[in-house]
């Protein structure tokens, strides 16, 4: 049982957040009063079909957009209303981003690209270069630092891609179908690596549409119409432990 303390530690918060675009005239109602906690070192599955509103909460969740209404808390912010500059401030310091289609910059070597966010962060070169260079080690590609991304393979590009996630100390890494663009096996790989981020005590939340990814997270939240269908902790992992 979950202590008072325990449950206070809450990376995300979300309290009747709604999200609508307009057409026109027209309201789009993509998300409807959408109320979710997500603790410290869970290891979270978002899923839903298309138009269920899995991408808009994604975007949310990333600071990426703001809600039309609703309260969003993010480690202890309220990010809600937050204005852009502050948003993307927040967003380079408590987020780390997993895409699938890498996101990496091709004239950059994968040491470059992994230090990215600290340049913006304002940290002196050598210790960007230290930094960076610990997290490659970590996703087992210290050996390909200097290469750039069009002399690495998908899975090595995805490796450079969550390092680069890891290499600020991220409140949470959000992963949007971190494994699209990669064969079975690859994917296999890269889903361990993010098994072994859990492990080391990060927050992940994994958005995906394929089943068998994910069953590799320890809870399972799906969406659909832009509510929350089901919400359930994934009977094939382990339980997980407060921390």
């Amino acid at each position: 049982m979950e202590s008072i303390a325990d449950m206070n530690h809450a990376v995300i918060e979300l309290q009747d957040i709604c999200k609508s675009y307009f057409m026109g005239r027209q309201e789009l109602e993509v998300l409807k009063s959408i109320t979710l906690t997500i603790r410290r070192n869970e290891y979270v599955a978002l899923m839903g079909p298309s138009g269920s509103g899995k991408s808009t909460l994604m975007n949310i969740l990333g600071c990426l957009d703001s809600p039309s209404a609703g309260t969003y808390i993010l480690n202890g912010q309220d990010v809600s209303t937050m204005a852009d500059n502050d948003l993307a401030e927040v967003r380079n310091k408590e987020i780390g981003f997993v895409f699938q289609q890498f996101n990496l910059l091709p004239r950059l070597t994968a040491l470059e690209n992994v230090a990215l966010p600290l340049v913006y962060a304002g940290i002196p070169k050598k210790i960007r270069q230290e930094m960076a260079l610990e997290v490659l080690r970590k996703v087992d590609l210290t050996d390909r630092s200097h290469h750039r991304p069009n002399e690495l393979s998908g899975g090595q590009c995805q490796r450079v891609a969550i390092a680069r996630a890891l290499v600020n100390n991220p409140s949470m890494i959000l992963a949007d179908e971190p494994t699209g663009n990669l064969d079975s096996k690859t994917s296999h790989e890269i889903m361990e690596l993010f098994n072994q981020i859990h492990a080391d005590g990060n927050s992940v939340v994994l958005v995906t549409h394929e089943e068998d990814i994910s069953n590799f997270a320890r809870r399972v939240i799906r969406l659909r119409d832009g509510i929350l269908e089901s919400d359930r902790l994934n009977a094939t992992q382990p339980a997980q432990q407060p921390t």
